[in-house]
């Protein structure tokens, strides 16, 4: 008697379910889940960045205390009369000693403290090398001031001279080189009004700008 033939559809079911059979024997099916989900990557939280906390910060700007709390106001005529009247009081010193008129910046008297002199001046009359030049004010005070030839100018020293008179910008001076290394200096003050006057610090001695023409060579 023939065998019926078996569908080819009928085959695989049979050894799908064949292999199922032999799959939950083995509890291969909770193995294969449970491996899938071990394996999986689990996606990372993602971390929050705290912010960073800026501090405010406060910039002092140091200022000089003479400058900031009592500034000298003064016009460019102001600067040219103080100017005017220090090549008068020049000229009435004669010629025996080599003189110049040095009007007062800001950067003279304030910050650098660093005072340049004319170099034609300088060229003929002074070393050519640094030395101390000594600074004789209408009081017979001496101030030794470092020269330094190369720029020319004065530098260390120069600071004090121009602390313990009270110098300001706009006053003028005028230099007169009585020896090959010191200088007679005299000074006219820039006009300035009553509530406006300076008073440095250390200085003792401020010239009366009523006797400034009455100064005599010492």
């Amino acid at each position: 008697m023939a065998k019926p033939k078996v569908s080819y559809e009928e085959i695989r079911k049979q050894r799908m379910e064949e292999n199922r059979k032999r799959m939950e024997a083995l509890n291969l099916p909770k193995l294969s889940q449970a491996f899938g989900t071990s394996s999986a990557p689990k996606p990372s939280p993602m971390k929050r960045q705290k912010p960073r906390k800026v501090e405010k910060q406060t910039l002092v700007v140091r200022r000089s205390a003479r400058v900031a709390s009592q500034p000298t106001l003064f016009t460019e005529k102001l600067r040219a009369e103080a100017t005017e009247k220090a090549e008068e009081l020049e000229s009435g010193l004669g010629s025996d000693y080599p003189t110049f008129v040095k009007p007062m910046l800001q950067s003279h008297v304030t910050g650098g403290f660093w005072l340049g002199l004319p170099l034609p001046f300088c060229r003929k009359y002074l070393p050519k090398g640094g030395t101390t030049m000594t600074l004789i004010d209408e009081d017979g005070e001496e101030y030794p001031t470092v020269y330094l030839g190369h720029k020319p100018g004065l530098s260390g020293g120069w600071r004090g001279f121009a602390i313990a008179h009270g110098l300001v910008d706009g006053d003028a001076l005028v230099f007169q080189l009585i020896r090959p290394t010191s200088f007679k200096v005299y000074i006219i003050r820039v006009e300035r009004r009553p509530e406006q006057h300076i008073h440095c610090q250390g200085n003792s001695n401020f010239l009366d700008l009523t006797r400034v023409f009455s100064m005599k060579q010492t």
